[in-house]
């Protein structure tokens, strides 16, 4: 019995018997090799580009495309080719190679081909399929991946940036924007692109892969273009969309956490200081404040940052976190900046409001308790003790007198404490508490201090713990009424005609303790007194004269800055 296999080799051979084969009557297919993947098979109709070697039986070569440097293109089945290539070409895959047996009269009969096929001649093709297409095909589009979020996707007029890779249907590779180290920038349905690529675009969020597969005539058709694109061919573009904008987008902003409580909102001519992470559409990270450890402080609406973020920053309340994405006509347009980032670029910039004042800013104040039936409330030159605690905006702790074993001491009015804090401490009744929100103006500036950020707007909270009534600025000591009319005879208590350092301070205290007068406020009265001592005398001798003896009132007269 003869297998079934060996009947339909014979059947395709047109053998009437085994020992003794006559000539073909069909063509002979040899397919020896088939792709893995075949997502098209050449039809009826379709246009096809191969290459191949013909020969005769004993091999001589008759034709070659590979010698003249091009590929054939040609329909399938219309009568354009031989009879016999016309149908060992249906059914071929791309890329697959066959080995084809033409007899005579499905080549070039009993006519041939004038000096180069004799008349009656079996022909022998050796062919690779390089492109398959047919005028009805549409492009093919497919998604290889897409971000899980897409708020927006291409459209015609939209300004693209993406990456590609480009290759023939057989997967001849023709160019990659890889390959250059950058992307390829274009508009999308102006007619800068083939049309192809113009449609296959349409539709892609920022981040997708899409691969697009583009017949010839959506590509560069019949003409192709220079030595990498054949004539005729399909192309395939493996496409990573970057980002895109219209040149009409405005700002976009995305509010990601905004506090419940917001008492006011930054506006133009505002200084803010604000965390930021700098990314490109595609996620990659260009700038981050928090890599320097540093707020980026600037002021808005002036000018000093693109104009995006200018406008961006608008609105914002103190802690709130946003998402400001910025067209590249806001940004850093088509020269980009650096090396990071590349010309028209959108950028996306995670922002942290960390605090914001304006150089008008006085001292918030805001009374969280005040004890009923106050009367007597701080003035300058009054020496206070205080608790506080000291803290940035957003909640970061810097200092508190609760660290300590006593309360913060002071003269108000001294040039002791920062500006603002000095003057949230006046009008206070002793047990009152407060809030104070200091601008930098009034805190420690741009410069900041040990702990303390450049341009930073402090937080304090104060509570008044007690307080002793002051002397005017210049003053040691004041009298409460006239002072006595022979000073130094009263102050000379053993009337030695000389009041050294005791007897000065043994008068001064009497005078305190009856009330006639009383010493700057301080933790340390003695050292009050010992400076008064010393100023009054005058030679350094260890003891005050008649002649050194003068009251305040009198030396301010002669421009002579003393105490008494």
């Amino acid at each position: 019995m003869v297998p079934s296999s060996l009947l339909l080799l014979l059947s395709i051979l047109g053998v009437p018997g085994l020992s003794n084969p006559g000539p073909l009557e069909d063509v002979v297919i040899d397919r020896y090799y088939i792709p893995k993947i075949c997502l098209r098979e050449v039809q009826m109709g379709d246009f096809i580009r191969y290459h191949y070697n013909g020969t005769f039986k004993d091999g001589k070569k008759f034709d070659s495309s590979y010698d003249r440097g091009a590929t054939v293109a040609g329909v399938v089945g219309v009568g354009r080719l031989i009879t016999g290539m016309d149908r060992g070409l249906q059914g071929m895959c791309v890329n697959e190679r066959r080995h084809l047996i033409v007899p005579p009269h499905l080549g070039y009969g009993s006519i041939g081909v004038a000096g180069l096929i004799p008349p009656d001649a079996t022909l022998y093709f050796d062919v690779i399929m390089l492109d398959i297409w047919n005028k009805d095909d549409k492009l093919q589009i497919t998604t290889l991946s897409k971000p899980e979020h897409c708020n927006r996707t291409v459209e015609s007029s939209d300004f693209v940036r993406y990456h590609y890779n480009g290759t023939l249907l057989d997967g001849t590779p023709f160019d990659s924007s890889y390959s250059k180290g950058s992307t390829y920038d274009t508009y999308v349905g102006s007619g800068w692109l083939i049309k192809g690529m113009d449609q296959g675009l349409l539709g892609m969020c920022a981040g997708e892969k899409r691969s697009i597969i583009i017949p010839p005539f959506l590509a560069y058709g019949e003409k192709g273009y220079g030595t990498v694109i054949p004539p005729q061919a399909s192309l395939v573009f493996s496409v990573l969309l970057v980002d895109f904008h219209n040149p009409k987008d405005g700002v976009f902003l995305e509010h990601l956490e905004v506090p419940a409580s917001c008492k006011r909102r930054a506006v133009t001519g505002d200084f803010v200081r604000y965390h930021y992470n700098g990314t490109l559409m595609d996620g990659t990270l260009f700038d981050s404040s928090y890599s320097r450890n540093q707020t980026y402080d600037t002021y808005i609406g002036k000018g000093y940052i693109i104009p995006g973020m200018d406008q961006g920053l608008q609105g914002v309340c103190m802690g709130e976190k946003r998402r400001v994405v910025v067209p590249p006509h806001l940004a850093y347009g088509e020269n980009g900046a650096g090396d990071k980032i590349p010309g028209s670029a959108v950028l996306t910039f995670d922002v942290h409001i960390i605090d914001f004042h304006n150089p008008s800013d006085p001292v918030e104040v805001e009374t969280v308790y005040r004890p009923e039936g106050c009367n007597l409330t701080t003035r300058d030159r009054d020496f206070i003790r205080y608790h506080y605690n000291c803290s940035l905006l957003d909640g970061t702790k810097l200092f508190s007198s609760h660290d300590y074993e006593k309360p913060q001491e002071v003269t108000l009015g001294t040039s002791k404490v920062i500006e603002g804090l000095n003057s949230g401490l006046l009008n206070m009744c002793v047990g009152e508490r407060r809030v104070l929100i200091i601008p930098p103006h009034l805190g420690h500036g741009e410069s900041g201090a040990r702990g303390v950020p450049g341009s930073a707007v402090l937080r304090f909270e104060v509570e008044l713990i007690s307080m002793e009534e002051g002397v005017p600025e210049g003053y040691l000591f004041i009298w409460h009424g006239e002072p006595p009319a022979n000073l130094y005879e009263e102050m000379d208590l053993n009337k030695d005609g000389e009041i050294p350092a005791d007897e000065f301070s043994t008068f001064i205290k009497t005078q305190v303790a009856e009330g006639k007068g009383r010493l700057m406020p301080s933790s340390d009265p003695e050292k009050v007194i010992a400076d008064m001592f010393r100023n009054q005398d005058r030679n350094q001798d260890g003891k005050v004269t008649a002649e050194e003896l003068k009251l305040k009132s009198d030396e301010d007269q002669e421009k002579i800055h003393e105490e008494l």
